[in-house]
């Protein structure tokens, strides 16, 4: 009998999840310090890479980034974002997580099957754009195919960026920079193959337990970031850490996903606030200028 009620209880409060789960592409719009699902952030912070030091690598900078940066279409399961790719620089974003669907040698940007209504170029013109008006700062970019399965996308990329941006925008090589060589640069973090266009993505130290069955699965989650984080402050300085705060499933939508661990990481922070401490970078879904603003200071 024990074991029945168990498992008639476990049973409804996986109902209620699901349930809720189906309900959060219906609320409205959301600006928390933490959580930010509006089409503009609270404030902006364009220029704060300017206060760190030229010799400082990369690898020591702490800084924000958001996962699957141009996924703002295709509904609740597939939208991670709701600023354009302008305005999350503007808002202090220096990471992008930017996957590409290779069909004759046209890169679409996709989520998964969704197309996200843009191509490799749009995403190279706002970042050399940014760069341009903002020579202080300077862009990580992992690059991932998507969607297609060629293995083959560097000739492509490599046409994107002459046609779209220009060639010494990128930094040539898979060594980590100090600040001073990476400002008004973009740094590929190419996760594909090919010759070197920048740095290797696989030569990150990386967190990316992405997958969240269910809401019950939160705090699972969350143990991973904070695990990775505490990692990121005591390992090798000479390595970038990268952690991925976002996470899906199929009863588990990102924001959803988004508005839970965001509030934990906000929590987390809060409670270290006014210590200077290497966190790596810190990706998330539906980031608030608060927020963003919180991991900045950690420099």
């Amino acid at each position: 009998m024990g074991t029945h009620r168990t498992t008639v209880a476990t049973g409804w409060m996986m109902l209620v999840v699901v349930l809720g789960v189906l309900a959060a592409p219906c609320e409205g719009k959301v600006q928390r310090p933490d959580y930010d699902d509006t089409g503009t952030p609270e404030f902006l912070h364009p220029a704060w890479m300017a206060s760190i030091p030229d010799s400082r690598p990369l690898s020591e900078v702490t800084l924000p980034g958001t996962h699957n940066t141009m996924a703002f279409y295709g509904g609740a399961l597939t939208e991670c974002q709701s600023w354009p790719l302008g305005l999350q620089l503007q808002a202090g974003v220096r990471f992008l997580d930017v996957r590409l669907r290779h069909v004759a040698g046209n890169l679409t940007v996709h989520h998964g099957v969704v197309y996200q209504r843009a191509h490799f170029g749009h995403v190279l013109e706002d970042v050399a754009r940014f760069l341009l008006e903002r020579p202080t700062e300077t862009v990580l970019m992992r690059l991932k195919e998507e969607f297609s399965e060629t293995g083959d996308i560097y000739a492509a990329v490599v046409g994107y960026v002459r046609r779209h941006a220009r060639w010494d925008l990128l930094w040539h090589s898979r060594r980590t920079p100090t600040m001073g060589q990476a400002r008004g640069k973009l740094v590929v973090l190419q996760d594909f193959s090919g010759p070197d266009l920048g740095m290797r993505y696989g030569s990150l130290d990386i967190a990316d337990d992405w997958k969240v069955p269910t809401l019950l699965h939160v705090p699972q989650k969350w143990q991973s970031v904070h695990k990775h984080l505490a990692a990121a402050a005591e390992g090798n300085k000479a390595r970038v850490f990268l952690t991925f705060a976002s996470g899906a499933g199929i009863f588990a939508y990102p924001n959803a996903v988004a508005q839970r661990i965001n509030a934990r990481l906000y929590k987390y922070l809060s409670d270290m606030a006014g210590v200077s401490k290497r966190l790596g970078i810190v990706t998330m879904d539906f980031p608030a200028a608060p927020l963003l603003k919180m991991i900045i200071d950690f420099n």
